[in-house]
């Protein structure tokens, strides 16, 4: 070990790190980055046709993410609005935007 601690590693590794950090911000997980990993390692020359597969689910997951925060956003905005202030009272509201009916379903008695 170099004075001062430091470890030094080889160019190689130092750039498989970036590829995996980078891969994560990207929004894979490290079992999907992995499996990536593995993938450029046995590709003998020829174009990665696994990473493009999985970029494009991964953009398909995201985009739908992004769709479902938006909608989240939409739900919460018309709910300042309504002056939503106690849940329970909202839900029992016919201008509740909160989508409670729909998550729980016809509610029964337990008698």
């Amino acid at each position: 070990m170099p004075r001062g601690g430091h470890r030094l590693y080889p160019p190689e590794t130092v750039v498989t790190l970036r590829v995996i950090k980078a891969a994560q911000r990207l929004g894979f997980t490290l079992d999907e980055v992995a499996d990536l990993v593995e993938l450029g390692g046995h590709r003998h020359g020829g174009p990665d046709r696994g990473m493009q597969a999985r970029a494009t689910a991964k953009l398909a997951e995201v985009e739908q993410k992004i769709a479902d925060l938006q909608a989240i956003r939409e739900t919460l905005i018309e709910a300042v609005d309504a002056g939503c202030d106690d849940l329970v009272a909202c839900a029992a509201s016919p201008r509740c935007p909160l989508p409670l009916s729909d998550l729980a379903g016809p509610l029964q008695s337990q008698t």
